[in-house]
């Protein structure tokens, strides 16, 4: 993709509003930058160029988001997590650059659907997991976010799993995409995926986001816990419902 494809009417309408809604939602629940851009920021871009470029996005988010709210961090079952998302990002790289991910990306809508609504109907307690779901979870999620840039809702069911309330995993989802959104770019580079038009996109679109996240932290402080669940919850629905749309447009 050349820079001057980036200057069509559509894509200078559309693409800040796609980034600050999304980081919106990232600035109240502490994920879904990646569920409501990436599907919807496909429409406009190819699959190979939206990861890359938006994941430097949510390094700069994650960055800012994991600073300001590790106090309530999951140390634990951070420490857990984190070599089986190693593990799977090396595979979701490796199927980015080799593989249609269509059939992937329902999976994944499939999966995401199913969550939200469990997480908006059992206000947000999810299911108990034990400690050993780290590795499948952990692999599975580094897979899904190398492939997509979408790993949180996997993340989040862990960690609900685990016992984390809204404000843990509020606290601890920005430093998971601290970990995984700073390995996807070494990944990426040594993979070629970066080209001239999505360094700048990236840059253009950065104080967008940064907006977004404002916004978000702010509207989170005046909403209570129920309202934080719902909107999670309601988020997973809405963005499964449109990956699976994507998968099969």
């Amino acid at each position: 993709m050349l820079i001057a494809d980036l200057l069509q009417p559509q894509i200078l309408i559309f693409a800040p509003l796609i980034v600050f809604a999304a980081y919106v939602v990232f600035g109240i629940s502490g994920f879904g930058s990646t569920l409501i851009a990436v599907p919807l920021l496909a429409h406009l871009f190819p699959l190979q160029f939206v990861v890359p470029f938006f994941v430097i996005l949510d390094c700069v988010g994650a960055f800012n988001m994991g600073l300001r709210l590790r106090a309530d961090l999951m140390r634990r079952e951070l420490m857990l997590l984190i070599p089986f998302m190693g593990l799977g990002i090396l595979a979701g790289v490796w199927l980015l650059v080799r593989m249609h991910p269509e059939l992937l990306l329902g999976s994944l809508g499939a999966f995401v659907l199913l969550f939200g609504m469990s997480y908006v109907l059992r206000s947000g307690k999810g299911f108990p997991l034990p400690r050993w779901a780290a590795a499948p979870i952990g692999a599975f999620g580094g897979a899904t976010s190398a492939v997509f840039g979408i790993g949180g809702p996997i993340y989040v069911f862990y960690l609900a799993g685990r016992g984390g309330d809204p404000t843990q995993i509020r606290a601890t989802m920005p430093v998971i995409f601290m970990f995984t959104t700073l390995a996807r770019i070494v990944l990426f580079i040594a993979a070629g995926l970066y080209s001239p038009a999505a360094l700048v996109a990236a840059a253009a679109l950065l104080p967008v986001m940064a907006l977004g996240v404002w916004t978000g932290h702010h509207l989170h402080l005046n909403l209570s816990r129920e309202t934080v669940i719902r909107v999670m919850g309601g988020l997973l629905v809405v963005s499964g419902i449109s990956l699976i749309v994507r998968a099969i447009g």
